[in-house]
């Protein structure tokens, strides 16, 4: 089972951290992300873009230090589930509309990908002159159901607990004995 893959170092005594492998530690300690070797070195090598300094800022300034750093975490988790490009287009994304969540991210960055997989020719969920729809999950979930090819359910079972009609052909009218 592999653990970990690192490349090979020419510079004798060089080090380098990959910040994925550092996450789980960082999200319990988030104080000590900001001064992180491996977020530098993910800095230098373009993984970790301006984009999101831009969201960790919005994120510290609307949820505190803590919380900030704990949301951009998560968001860098999500780069484990979601290609790079998708990632950085999804904060992007989120940040412009004032989404400082890491779900707000990971649903942005999946619309960015599913947009990329759609033909050509499909028309685009955004409005007019590229207009931002907004979707809720709820009612994207809705829309990409599979068809309910199931019959209707029938409550014929349920008829014999209804009164009973009287043998005189009358109907049985509440308050009357039999």
């Amino acid at each position: 089972m592999e653990v970990a893959r690192h490349e090979r170092l020419i510079a004798k005594g060089g080090c380098r951290l990959d910040l994925d492998q550092y996450l789980e530690a960082l999200i319990r300690k988030s104080g000590a992300f900001p001064g992180a070797t491996g977020l530098e070195q993910a800095r230098s090598a373009g993984k970790f873009t301006p984009v999101h300094d831009a969201w960790w800022a919005a994120a510290v300034k609307a949820h505190g230090d803590t919380a900030g750093t704990r949301a951009l975490i998560e968001v860098l988790l999500l780069a484990r589930y979601v290609s790079h490009e998708h990632l950085v287009a999804g904060l992007a994304m989120a940040l412009r509309a004032g989404a400082l969540t890491a779900d707000a991210v990971a649903l942005e960055a999946r619309k960015v990908a599913q947009a990329e997989d759609e033909p050509a020719g499909h028309p685009s969920p955004a409005g007019s002159a590229g207009e931002a729809k907004v979707t809720f999950l709820h009612e994207w979930r809705l829309a990409h159901l599979p068809p309910d090819t199931r019959p209707l359910p029938s409550v014929t079972h349920y008829d014999q607990l209804l009164p009973r009609r009287r043998a005189s052909g009358g109907e049985y009218r509440e308050g009357e004995a039999e």
